[in-house]
């Protein structure tokens, strides 16, 4: 018999939570069951497997992201737009370290296209415009930022820029600056 209150929604923040505090890869549906006190079987009326799990929890991450992403970028434009968005990723990666690392879970393409990972590429398509870049840049300009910001906190959460200075505060503005200015002038070919 399923435990009275166990739904999908709960099992799903509680594997965040998790992730959170243990890691991405630590949530298995037997680390959730003991964090509820139930059997295993017990989460299957609510998730198909292990997979089923980790998706959500991803959509969980990128729905998150996107809603703190649209926030910071409300009525700012050009380079002011660029980096509220690239800080509302940072400050969320080092607030939700685990779910940051879900937002990388490879999705099936289906999944992929009804998650809010296309509220995303929506907006950073809005923060180029500040750049006046047509298609395919803007595309290219898009993976170019992606990279940045996921590569730049990945290292930055694994410890990579801790035993040197300068802070890496300060190496993320000079990369914003970078990115801005790279987009200012963007290369044609």
């Amino acid at each position: 018999m399923v435990r009275a209150g166990l739904t999908t929604e709960r099992l799903v923040q509680a594997g965040a939570e998790l992730a959170d505090e243990a890691g991405f890869d630590a949530v298995t549906p037997s680390a959730l069951a003991r964090r509820f006190d139930v059997k295993v079987a017990s989460l299957y009326s609510h998730l198909k497997n292990s997979q089923d799990l980790r998706t959500r929890i991803a959509l969980l991450a990128l729905e998150e992201l996107a809603d703190r992403a649209a926030d910071a970028l409300a009525g700012r434009a050009g380079k002011d737009a660029l980096t509220a968005f690239a800080n509302a990723y940072r400050d969320y990666a080092r607030e939700h370290p685990g779910r940051w690392a879900a937002t990388r879970l490879r999705l099936d393409p289906e999944t992929a296209a009804a998650s809010a990972g296309g509220r995303h590429a929506r907006m950073m398509r809005a923060i180029l415009r500040g750049y006046d870049l047509a298609e395919p840049e803007q595309t290219h300009a898009i993976r170019l930022l992606g990279s940045v910001f996921h590569g730049y906190v990945g290292l930055e959460a694994a410890g990579g820029f801790s035993h040197s200075a300068p802070d890496s505060q300060e190496s993320w503005a000079r990369a914003l600056d970078a990115l801005d200015a790279l987009l200012r002038n963007w290369p044609t070919s």
